[in-house]
């Protein structure tokens, strides 16, 4: 019998190791990220505007850090050691968690994990193009953005399950987190063979202005992209915070951010898929207007259903452009500088970002949660404007 999706038995094995470390890191990760809101403001006392600094910080610092490793990737020819020390950080922030007594040590705890996200980030994600034929990378990166939010839904119903088991007991999921990260190390280490890459000229300093230059029109162009996208979309912290106020029961909270990441995993990849045989900035254009619905459902909903709507709309919109994105990268950047470009993306990314995310936490605090979200939707119809000038090359 014919496989429904042929291609699937095509993608290289380092696509699928990659997706499994990706998707345990995530386990770990996400059954903390799930209850760390609802941890500082119930147990350490912290305001809304101070949740949405340490989410903004933490998730720019990983994506600066992104362009330092990509590039040291495109220098030494090698990215598996640089995504080992990035998981491996990754692991070893967990514990921190558990042990924090204060906002300040929680924001040290995310600064160490997003370091290791920083710098494992870009050599992944140029590894994926490194062992996969160009005609199939949006199917690769649909993969792989597929099983890493499949351990995204995963940790939150780890963190739901545990918390009715534990009686609300924090610090007790947050220790039982570290073992999936443990085992994404492990299986990174054992799993994946790098493929070699033959030194066809002499490596040089990939973020000297020469190098960047070769980037290229459409490179820069989706780069620019990427931080005009995140502007649209800030922390997923809102979106648990927005659930709290729906009157959904502490201990279920969680539950919100795996229906948005089974929405996300199960339209990663078909949409992947989908985007290696049309216009990428179609797609991207239809992810724009699935986000603006999901911001005025959230913006207009008080209930927990109108809520859980918005949630699983905002879900399918990452499914629809994130893997879309990274494979837009990979074709408009020159082979030997992937990392780079990854890093610069990620960097670019990363303050859009932080302004996006202080920016939603001062307009909670100041005129209320449904701004936040029509917010959102106004940047979402500026980035429609800005698809429309889209380079050939990217297309």
């Amino acid at each position: 019998m014919r496989s429904r999706f042929p291609v699937l038995s095509q993608i290289p094995k380092g696509v699928w190791v990659v997706g499994g470390v990706s998707m345990l890191m995530d386990i770990s990760s996400e059954s903390i990220h799930s209850l760390l809101p609802l941890f500082m403001m119930t147990t350490l006392g912290t305001s809304v505007l101070f949740i949405g600094l340490i989410e903004g910080l933490a998730e720019a610092t990983a994506l600066f850090i992104k362009v330092f490793s990509g590039a040291i990737s495109d220098y030494l020819g090698q990215r598996k050691g640089l995504a080992l020390l990035g998981y491996g950080l990754g692991a070893l922030s967990k514990p921190l968690f558990a042990l924090a007594s204060s906002s300040g040590m929680v924001l040290a705890a995310r600064l160490i994990d997003r370091t290791g996200k920083g710098i494992r980030g870009a050599p992944r994600d140029a590894l994926v193009a490194d062992v996969t034929p160009p005609e199939m990378r949006g199917a690769a990166y649909g993969l792989r953005q597929s099983m890493d939010t499949t351990g995204a839904f995963l940790g939150p119903l780890l963190a739901v399950s545990l918390m009715l088991l534990l009686d609300n007991d924090f610090r007790t999921v947050f220790w039982i987190a570290l073992i999936p990260g443990l085992l994404s190390v492990a299986l990174l280490y054992f799993g994946l063979q790098e493929p070699k890459t033959p030194l066809e000229h002499k490596r040089t300093n990939p973020i000297k202005r020469e190098n960047l230059r070769r980037l290229g029109k459409a490179c820069w162009w989706v780069i620019g992209l990427g931080a005009v996208f995140t502007l649209a979309r800030f922390s997923e912290a809102f979106l648990v915070l927005r659930a709290q106020q729906s009157g959904v029961p502490l201990a279920l909270i969680p539950l919100v951010m795996v229906v948005m990441n089974v929405l996300y995993s199960l339209s990663a990849y078909p949409f992947g898929k989908l985007s290696d045989g049309m216009s990428h900035t179609r797609l991207l254009q239809w992810g724009l207007m699935v986000l603006i619905v999901a911001d005025v459902v959230l913006a207009l909903s008080s209930h927990w259903m109108g809520v859980i709507l918005g949630v699983a709309l905002w879900g399918i919109h990452m499914g629809m452009t994130q893997g879309l994105l990274a494979a837009m990268i990979a074709k408009t950047a020159p082979p030997d500088l992937r990392g780079t470009a990854f890093g610069i993306f990620s960097l670019v990314s990363g303050v859009g970002l932080l302004i996006a995310s202080v920016g939603a936490g001062a307009i909670w605090e100041t005129f209320g949660a449904e701004y936040t979200f029509y917010a959102g939707a106004v940047i979402c119809l500026t980035t429609l404007v800005y698809l429309r000038k889209t380079p050939d090359e990217a297309k």
